[in-house]
């Protein structure tokens, strides 16, 4: 059996979390997002997103890297603003899936705002 492999990344709340206030975590979470919007166009993640209603609330987001290596996926996901600021802490763990399938589309939704 023939399968691709990916670095999923699981981005967690930790169980201390470091508090900012209102506009530093509007901040942090723009920087966040522009950080992992880079890493999707340099091709180094191939998709990422947060978590909802899920049983372990502590479970924010999961980031699919693409870089051959969980020691190289852990670096860049350690570089993300919102883990450098203590607001996420990271899992590093090997995916497998049938080729192609990570590019099969999910339902499309409109987020508010």
């Amino acid at each position: 059996m023939e399968l691709e492999t990916f670095e999923l990344v699981m981005l967690r709340r930790p169980a201390n979390p470091v508090e900012y206030d209102d506009a530093a975590s509007a901040r942090i979470q723009a920087e966040h997002l522009a950080y992992l919007a880079g890493l999707r166009a340099s091709g180094h993640v191939v998709t990422n997103g947060p978590v909802l209603d899920g049983p372990d609330e502590s479970l924010r987001g999961l980031v699919f890297f693409r870089t051959g290596s969980q020691d190289e996926a852990r670096r860049l996901a350690e570089q993300d603003p919102a883990v450098r600021a203590g607001r996420l802490a990271v899992d590093v763990m090997t995916y497998w899936c049938p080729p192609g399938t990570m590019a099969a589309p999910g339902q499309t939704i409109t987020l508010p705002g």
